[in-house]
């Protein structure tokens, strides 16, 4: 696995750090998660998606269904990327954003970290 990029995005006080990583399997998900958990103890949620050439996944990590982990891979399905990850952190910033906004922000923090 290898770290492609970072990008940090900020919306009404939450951050949304966006984590970009060429991978060659599953197992390297489970690693990336566990390193990103331990270095962001104080994260609300750590949503992701990857695509490898044989199988794919995502997970909203306790987000509203479908506002982190399927935006999040339809970008990567629409970029055609493969063997890659991206995860985001979420640090709460005691405003709700709603469904909408929370999608967006995932949205865009993948978007910028893609670039």
């Amino acid at each position: 696995m290898k770290l492609l990029n970072t990008y940090t995005y900020e919306i009404k006080k939450s951050k949304f750090i966006a984590y970009y990583y060429q991978i060659d399997n599953q197992e390297e998900i489970k690693l990336i998660l566990n390193n990103l958990k331990e270095e962001h103890k104080k994260a609300r949620h750590i949503p992701y998606a990857y695509i490898l050439s044989n199988t794919a996944g995502k997970s909203d990590d306790k987000e509203p269904t479908n506002t982190a982990g399927l935006p999040i891979y339809n970008l990567m399905k629409q970029k055609e990327l493969e063997n890659k990850a991206i995860f985001v952190v979420r640090y709460f910033g005691g405003t709700k954003l709603g469904a909408g906004n929370l999608l967006r922000a995932y949205l865009t923090a993948s978007k910028e970290v893609l670039n």
